[in-house]
């Protein structure tokens, strides 16, 4: 996140002095939307340096397995997790550290995940039913 994005003053708290890790899906992500942008040499140059800044979590067997028993139990429970979502979460998992994300709704409900969000919580409120005297509004 760039500091002059609007989230980037509400997850700083989160995250200042800490150690910061991106998943190795993360960067296939991140790589894939510049190059669908189409994005110059220089702007690439940029964010290929902004990963470098951070650790970057690869894959080993004990992600994989973390992965399989993850999908299994949310099989089991009719919850289906976006496939690279899921490698996302996995990786914070297999490692026992938190994972940072704006995306509430992608990874909500992984077992043993911890999730840190400062997403609005309306939909969490609005899963509750209709209160009486609140309109009901949409999230962004």
């Amino acid at each position: 996140m760039k500091p002059s994005d609007p989230r980037y003053s509400v997850y700083l708290a989160r995250t200042k002095g800490k150690l910061l890790a991106i998943s190795f899906i993360t960067v296939g992500e991140l790589l894939f939307g510049a190059i669908k942008k189409k994005w110059g040499a220089q702007k690439l140059a940029d964010l290929n340096e902004r990963i470098r800044r951070v650790a970057v979590v690869p894959y080993d067997q004990k992600l994989c397995e973390t992965y399989g028993d993850l999908k299994a139990k949310l099989r089991d429970k009719g919850k289906t997790v976006a496939d690279n979502d899921l490698w996302i979460a996995s990786c914070a998992v297999r490692h026992a550290v938190p994972l940072v994300s704006h995306n509430r709704a992608h990874f909500e409900g992984i077992p043993g995940l911890v999730l840190i969000s400062e997403a609005p919580v309306i939909a969490q409120i609005q899963s509750q039913g209709t209160l009486p005297g609140i309109v009901p509004t949409k999230t962004p």
